[in-house]
């Protein structure tokens, strides 16, 4: 009794304790003699009374606000309030009597989950559509009604595309089953599961509207590429990948399978964006629950460090974080009654973002994990000011503390000079419950009630020592030396091939004779996973079909009671000919090889088959084939190390993947096609000499005039195709009837397109470059991968443009199907006579995706990859290499010899190189110097009427209002202010007038623009004196001809920069001065 009482005067004593408007003491709260009981007592009486008592009976979800008006539940929110209440039944589960505390707790979390669950299965239809086709019309919901399921808002109300929330789920998920949460029942759920992880796993190329539902940042309702995205679904992937849904009590059926080069594709895009956000975000306090707690998706240091460090240095303030500079959400300034912003209204909320106490928490947990009890305390004190308690005697988090609107002028002038003031203090009873739940999380860790390991029971978090002792299937293991030896199995297609190979001292095996091991291509496995999580209950169709990749194709899989092996894609025989270059072929092998020791992670040993074709040793072709398979047997290709032997000596070390759902549906499998053994006599000779050498130029060259045979009669034009011998001629003459009379056109009984087919594969076969690039055009030839290579470059942080040099270009922001890529390839190149140009920008887009992967520093400098202005640098490359000779034509060389010529005109140029030269490559790669675009920016804001170039205006209003200077959309709008200028040195030249136009601002802090700048007439004005000067000097006259001016050195005596600063200093001192307190000439 008497304990009683006192325990009822410490509860009233806790109530009387401070106002509304005096923030919670900490202290109050907690006792350090308090017994385990108690203080688990405490914390189950702050959970239930602010998080559980709002769930909803009927679906476990939780509502967004919790006042009784409100119906809505946030996906998101419902999650963290799950993971509370998991938390704090993980902390019961170390006492005996826990009076019915840890079922009640784990079962508020199933039930939550379980509720999600049932509002995205009630939406099958849409995780069907958005697999086919990921766009913001046909997405899962991230809003339902909290009492029933249903839908709330339609998708022209509401920005459901989230795709952090539904990886978010799987990690919770997964981080719960593990733990030994029993939340997934039966087969249906388990498919509808898979279908989600398909969805997820191409969120490398899907932009979305981000965890703050507004997409970019001017809040104009457009998709971005989030980093926080890409990093969750990357940590779901890890998490997911090979996980029993059933738990301990699970089968083979209800394992979750991920493509593991999808899943590196993430990584790769999520390394390339970091430390941004995304194009509009320069960052952005949503970072914080990808690279720290829940989903800890680095696992690069440095990178990690670097993202964190400035998120603190430029979000954080007294109050908490703001979410991201210039974020107008509840300021007074912002208008309630529209959904979005007009431009340049941006502006108006620089400084007054509000600030968020929930980012104080993650920084906390986020300290627990690594052991910096330093961070720990250094946040929890800056929480504990801004806190409240409820009329219980609970912490309230608020949501956001906000600028009033009489504060607004005072704080703009000067940032964190003004009070803030909480959204809610929790005495109105509302509650931001994803607030609650994670400082409930973070106090536990605290207490150290629960461990790290206690709510990460999957390792997502792995301290870097650990990192080599920890057995993972979530390949999230550090930027530790990979050290993998690659397992190679020589593949020989006849015996015939294997008998001739032997001879030179290389051990192949047949196809025959590996049997019972059968050996697919990758297309055959693509065709076995469409059966992957096939529902007709839910009309889900399983898994689309996207190729697999170099890991997948180095796995053995058992398929119903076959054992296979698959070739990896690169052996694939394609149809576009750059198959035809066995010297790409080898290069492609070694960058395979390269990849799966960069990315390999898993136990066993990758297995990698080499696929050795009859083709691939034709006549020049065989001695560099040979060169390679002597490589392998020597143990080392390109610095990986491998080790050959035979298949079936192999297999015991490599990695299985058992591929069981495949007996469910046993009776609709379609046959498999394994690869089949050419059927040659064994002792016949192999053809060898079939191919030339290397085809002259004069056999590249057309025997005709193509001008004079443009306007002769089709009956005259049919007769000379017939007659002649040389193919250059027939493609040329078959591109005139194209063009004339349609595709469908007989000649001879024959169709033109067939016709055409016929000089392709011969013209291949004899390696006319020429001649196979106007045919594969004429027949619109699509390469493969050119949509993933093009997404490599997007996620790099490029844009692409396609189109010929000189001509309008398209831009390519986000990623596009290989359809539509095809359209604007055809329409942009096939025009003005540049038929050769459209196959060979494919081949760029092909090797440039590759190289960014690879050697990203190659394009440094560069924002805007511009596929035919790059042509055009290695066409100017061709001319200063033949020097006074004729250069060769670029349409005439190998693919393998594009490649190498692509990367020699990427690398940095040569100092023995003239000034004109370095001018035109430089200018064609549209390569700036480092800070160039935060120059820009700073000349804008001394240049009220904005820069004029080439007839583009780049104003100062909305752009500095709209934007800020580190962000990326500047520095794409720049390159757009830039694009009409026509000749690469001449762009060169206004870069480098750019540069010295910011640093003479710089150095004179008292001068503005007083007009637009008009860089064409500063550049005009320089030549005019640079001419003057050499007339004076040289005695040289006169000239239209700029050239002179393109070759002269930009620094010393009478160099181009002083010629421009002359020019720059003229027009500002032609404008107002402004004046200063420290100028020594001012009189009063």
């Amino acid at each position: 009794m008497t304990a009683s009482v006192a325990a009822n005067a410490r509860h009233h004593k806790v109530l009387r304790l401070g106002s509304i408007y005096e923030p919670l003491k900490l202290s109050i709260l907690q006792r350090e003699d308090e017994p385990l009981w108690e203080k688990l007592d405490r914390y189950y009486n702050a959970v239930k009374t602010t998080i559980l008592n709002y769930q909803s009976p009927t679906t476990g979800l939780f509502p967004v606000r919790t006042c009784s008006t409100c119906k809505e539940a946030k996906v998101r929110d419902s999650l963290y309030c799950a993971a509370g209440a998991w938390a704090l039944a993980m902390a019961y589960r170390r006492i005996d009597d826990d009076m019915g505390r840890t079922h009640e707790l784990e079962h508020s979390a199933i039930k939550c989950m379980r509720g999600i669950l049932y509002c995205y299965m009630r939406q099958a239809d849409k995780v069907e559509q958005f697999k086919q086709d990921p766009s913001p019309s046909k997405c899962l919901h991230s809003v339902f009604h909290v009492d029933t399921g249903d839908e709330v808002h339609s998708y022209s109300d509401y920005h459901h595309l989230q795709i952090d929330a539904v990886s978010l789920f799987l990690l919770y998920l997964v981080e719960m089953i593990c733990s030994g949460l029993q939340i997934i029942y039966n087969t249906d759920e388990v498919s509808f599961i898979q279908n989600l992880v398909f969805c997820v796993e191409r969120a490398y190329r899907v932009p979305d509207y981000g965890m703050w539902e507004r997409g970019s940042k001017y809040n104009n309702g457009t998709t971005e590429l989030h980093s926080s995205s890409v990093g969750l679904a990357k940590a779901a992937l890890e998490a997911i990948n090979g996980f029993n849904l059933f738990g301990n009590q699970g089968c083979s059926w209800s394992v979750i399978f991920v493509d593991l080069d999808a899943h590196n594709r993430n990584r790769q895009t999520l390394c390339s964006l970091l430390p941004r956000e995304s194009r509009s975000h320069n960052t952005d306090a949503a970072l914080l629950p990808t690279i720290s707690y829940p989903a800890f998706a680095l696992d690069d240091d440095a990178l990690f460090s670097q993202t964190l460090e400035k998120i603190v240095r430029k979000l954080r303030g007294k109050y908490g974080f703001k979410r991201f500079l210039r974020d107008g959400y509840r300021t007074p300034n912002e208008d309630k009654t529209r959904r979005y912003y007009k431009p340049a209204e941006m502006k108006l909320f620089d400084g007054i973002e509000c600030e968020f106490p929930i980012f104080f928490i993650y920084m906390m947990i986020d300290g627990v994990f690594r052991g910096n009890t330093a961070q720990v305390k250094e946040f929890q004190e800056l929480l504990e000011p801004i806190i409240f308690q409820s009329y219980e005697g609970h912490a309230v988090i608020p949501k956001y503390y906000y600028v009033p609107a009489d504060f607004v002028e005072a704080e703009q002038n000067k940032h964190g000079s003004q009070k803030r003031f909480p959204s809610n203090s929790g005495r109105d009873g509302k509650i931001f419950l994803w607030g609650q739940a994670l400082y409930n999380i973070a106090k536990l860790l605290v207490d150290e009630l629960i461990s790290p390991k206690d709510i990460d029971p999957i390792n997502r978090y792995v301290p870097r020592q650990d990192q080599r002792n920890v057995s993972m299937r979530y390949s999230n293991q550090g930027p530790i030396e990979n050290d993998v030896v690659v397992h190679v199995a020589l593949i020989a297609e006849s015996q015939r091939l294997q008998v001739f190979l032997n001879t030179y001292g290389i051990q192949t095996q047949t196809p025959q004779q590996v049997e019972p091991i059968q050996i697919w291509p990758q297309k055959e496995l693509v065709k076995a996973y469409r059966f992957l999580a096939i529902n007709k209950k839910l009309g889900l169709s399983g898994r689309p079909e996207r190729p697999v990749g170099c890991i997948g194709t180095c796995k053995i899989y058992r398929i119903l009671g076959k054992t296979v092996v698959c070739y990896p894609i690169v052996f694939d025989l394609s149809d576009f000919y750059l198959s035809q270059d066995v010297m790409l072929l080898i290069d492609d092998i070694k960058n395979a090889l390269q990849f799966i020791k960069q990315c390999w992670k898993m136990q066993g040993r990758p297995l990698f088959l080499v696929l050795i074709r009859e083709d691939n040793i034709k006549g020049s072709r065989f001695n560099p084939v040979l060169d390679m398979l002597a490589s392998f047997k020597k143990g080392n290709v390109g610095g990986v190390k491998v080790h050959v032997d035979r298949l079936q000596t192999l297999i015991s070390g490599a990695v299985v993947e058992q591929l069981d759902f495949l007996r469910v549906n046993e009776s609709e499998i379609p046959e498999f096609k394994s690869f089949e053994e050419l059927e040659l006599p064994k002792h016949s000779k192999v053809k060898r000499q079939t191919s030339t050498p290397n085809a002259s130029d004069l056999e590249q060259q057309p025997e005709i005039c193509v001008e004079e045979w443009l306007h002769k009669p089709t009956p005259e034009i049919i007769q000379k195709f017939h007659d002649s011998d040389c193919l250059a001629s027939q493609a040329q003459l078959a591109a005139i009837l194209l063009r004339r009379e349609g595709p469908d056109f007989l000649t001879k009984d024959e169709n033109l397109m067939d016709e055409l087919e016929r000089i392709y594969r011969r013209a291949g076969s004899r390696k006319l470059w020429s001649v196979v690039r106007l045919a594969a055009s004429l027949l619109t030839k699509l390469v493969d991968s050119l949509a993933p290579s093009i997404t490599s470059v997007l996620v790099h942080g490029k844009q692409v443009t396609l189109g010929l040099f000189g001509h309008e270009e398209e831009v390519i922001s986000n990623p596009l199907s290989p359809g539509v890529i095809q359209g604007i390839i055809y329409s942009k190149c096939s025009l003005y006579g540049g038929e050769r140009e459209a196959v060979l920008q494919q081949e760029l887009v092909i090797h440039i995706g590759w190289i960014i992967s690879n050697n990203p520093e190659l394009f440094s400098g560069m924002l805007k990859i511009r596929v035919g202005w790059i042509v055009q640098a290695m066409k100017q490359e061709l001319k200063i290499r033949a020097g006074d000779m004729p250069s060769q034509d670029i349409y005439q060389l190998s693919p393998s010899d594009i490649k190498q010529l692509l990367l020699d005109v990427l690398q940095p140029q040569h100092t023995a190189r003239s000034w004109l030269n370095r001018r035109q490559i430089d200018g064609s790669l549209n390569r700036t110097p480092v800070g160039f675009y935060d120059r820009v920016w700073q000349i804008l804001e001394r240049t009220p009427d904005g820069i004029v170039v080439a007839g583009t205006h780049l104003p100062q209003q909305p752009t500095l209002s709209d934007m800020t200077m580190y962000e990326m959309n500047f520095s794409l709008l720049v390159e757009d202010t830039l694009k009409n200028i026509v000749l690469p040195e001449y762009r060169q030249i206004i870069v480098e007038l750019l540069m010295v136009v910011s640093i003479v601002l710089e150095r004179n802090p008292e001068l503005e623009f007083s007009d637009k700048v008009d860089l064409d007439s500063l550049v005009k004005e320089a030549f005019s004196d640079f001419q003057r000067d050499r007339s004076r000097f040289e005695g040289i006259e006169k000239q239209d001809d700029m050239e002179s001016f393109y070759n002269t050195p930009p620094v010393g005596k009478r160099g181009t920069s002083s010629y421009l600063t002359k020019a720059v200093m003229i027009q500002l001192l032609q404008g107002d001065v402004k004046p200063s307190k420290d100028d020594p000439c001012s009189v009063s």
